[in-house]
């Protein structure tokens, strides 16, 4: 059937044609707006997928992750999966999501996996530079140390071999130093090793190797920068979290120019592991205890966490606007007893 043509208005060309370029405007900016969308949504999953490595695991792949949580919810191990080793998963539950349905079709989308396998490369880049600032500022080496020459770096470099070097050995004996240059049998540089640049004030206690172990300044710097708990809504520091940007300050005072699992007599794998286990394969509750405290400790550094409930009125009778009182009380009453 033809349409009905009845009181239809005659135009001209020129106005049909303005008409129709009107319309293709209204088309294009819609095009825009929904490329624009696109692009957001781009970003959050790149975001997402660099917040999986960085939070969870280093070097494991994630679909193995998604295949190992969902064997052990079939076989009825659902509890027995930690949020600590897999926090994308603890995102999902936190926002109320089926947790393997939306993450496996996050995995296989090709801006999420973008976002996990770029993160090291961009985190060592990051680092690389920013390190080299804190070694100038804080140490004033006689040899300033550039960040575009890696070579430089290691224990080619006085400030960067002490950091790297094994804290059971003194990095000032020339003897030791000698040694580690040269890479004899005596001074294998290993995973097997707690680097300086872990320890407080960069020294340690060989009689306590625990104390001051992962509260350095670099790392505290080092771990602000690289800060994405907000994109997974974590608001804690966690093992594996805390494991990834030790092997990358690590890295970062290295001399190799890409990243590498292996260096040298150095395996990163390893070492990862080690740092993890020192949190997690706790010999009693006493360690527990210790380690709570470590990594209140961090959360406090990076989130500032108020803790104004612990300011029990023991406490406060301790500090100065308490303590002061106090004190004219005394020397009110002495004066008064003196008349």
């Amino acid at each position: 059937m033809l349409p009905d043509l009845t009181g239809v208005v005659p135009t001209s060309a020129e106005a049909r044609a303005k008409h129709h370029i009107a319309a293709l405007e209204d088309k294009l900016e819609s095009m825009k707006q929904e490329r624009g969308g696109k692009q957001r949504k781009t970003t959050f999953y790149v975001s997402q997928g660099r917040a999986i490595c960085r939070m969870g695991v280093l070097y494991t792949n994630l679909e193995d992750l998604i295949t190992k949580n969902d064997c052990r919810y079939e076989e009825g191990l659902a509890g027995s999966t930690p949020e600590y080793a897999l926090p994308f998963l603890f995102y999902a539950k936190s926002n109320g999501i089926n947790q393997t349905r939306l993450l496996a079709a996050w995995l296989y989308h090709s801006h999420l996996k973008r976002g996990a396998d770029a993160v090291q490369g961009d985190d060592t880049s990051t680092l690389k530079d920013l390190i080299t600032t804190w070694i100038n500022q804080d140490f004033h080496p006689s040899s300033v140390l550039r960040s575009d020459d890696k070579h430089a770096h290691s224990f080619v470099h006085n400030i960067c071999g002490k950091l790297l070097c094994p804290s059971e050995w003194d990095w000032d004996d020339n003897h030791i130093k000698a040694g580690i240059h040269n890479r004899t049998s005596d001074y294998i540089v290993s995973e097997n090793s707690w680097p300086l640049f872990l320890y407080e004030n960069y020294t340690v206690k060989l009689d306590n190797l625990e104390q001051g172990l992962f509260r350095s300044k670099i790392l505290v710097q080092a771990k602000v920068k690289n800060c994405v708990a907000s994109i997974i809504n974590m608001r804690k520091v966690t093992p594996h979290s805390l494991a990834y940007v030790i092997c990358q300050v690590c890295f970062a005072l290295s001399n190799i120019s890409s990243w590498h699992a292996i260096d040298g007599d150095f395996d990163y794998k390893i070492f990862w592991s080690n740092i993890v286990d020192f949190f997690e394969n706790i010999p009693g509750p006493v360690t527990q205890q210790r380690v709570n405290h470590l990594l209140e400790w961090w959360t406090r550094k990076i989130f500032s966490k108020n803790h104004h409930e612990d300011l029990t009125p023991d406490v406060v009778s301790h500090i100065s606007v308490t303590a002061l009182v106090e004190q004219r009380k005394v020397l009110e009453d002495a004066a008064f007893n003196s008349e």
